[in-house]
């Protein structure tokens, strides 16, 4: 081959080569695709992703069923509201096992995930006018509680399926579990216990403060309830082990 041609079939076969490249350079190795970029973890908005991710474990995967309070109780969101439904997605409960999940408070969400998760449970499992006519107990104590009157008012209205201690009874061929245990009284917030006598468990067949009764429970009531209960809480919980010597 002559000089010449030997040196333009050289530079065509470079410039092809430059041309292949710069062709396959958006799929090389390393490159992001077309596809959508993937959304950062503090961008993410959507109420599913953000309840499956955050919530999930300890309300259940639909709301109800779950170790903690079932969110998936119109009664309770309706009581609660959306502002403090927020309020406690953010900083947690005091004397509790949530934690916050503001990142003002130590947690990883976004304020703005934070309102995301309160409208959406007060969207997914809240209804409108669920209390219309009603006068539901506010969801903080602002009065004092007694426990010897709520002992009183846990044996009127309780006692049927809680037994008139407080440690369990046979209700449709099942025995309930004590709720004056020492370990499930550790792990459970004043409020939480308000909450649930409040709101009830429907998902487990407890009904809410206006109970199975001729007459609700009382604002009152509720609180020296949830003082009695209260009382039954040890320094130390926990099984005892005996000491070897």
């Amino acid at each position: 081959m002559k000089p010449a041609r030997k040196l333009m079939a050289i530079a065509a076969c470079t410039l092809y080569g430059i041309c292949l490249a710069s062709l396959g350079c958006d799929r090389m190795p390393g490159r992001p695709g077309p596809n959508p970029e993937v959304v950062r973890p503090g961008e993410v908005l959507d109420f599913a992703t953000l309840y499956e991710q955050n919530c999930s474990g300890c309300h259940g995967a639909s709301g109800k069923r779950g170790a903690a309070i079932s969110l998936a109780n119109p009664v309770y969101v309706a009581v609660a509201g959306e502002e403090r439904l927020r309020e406690v997605i953010a900083t947690g409960v005091h004397g509790g096992l949530m934690p916050p999940f503001a990142r003002s408070a130590g947690g990883t969400l976004t304020d703005q995930q934070v309102t995301a998760l309160a409208q959406g449970i007060s969207h997914q499992w809240g209804k409108t006018d669920i209390l219309a006519g009603q006068n539901p107990p506010p969801y903080a104590a602002t009065l004092q509680g007694d426990a010897a009157r709520g002992q009183q008012a846990f044996a009127t209205f309780c006692a049927r399926c809680h037994g008139a201690s407080g440690e369990g009874a046979m209700v449709d061929n099942r025995k309930l579990g004590s709720i004056v245990d020492a370990s499930y009284l550790a792990i459970i917030s004043d409020q939480n216990l308000r909450s649930v006598t409040i709101a009830g468990r429907p998902d487990e067949g407890m009904p809410d403060w206006r109970s199975d009764d001729a007459q609700p429970l009382t604002d009152q009531q509720i609180t020296d309830v949830v003082a009695w209960l209260a009382s039954k809480r040890v320094s130390n919980p926990g099984q005892p082990y005996l000491s070897h010597r």
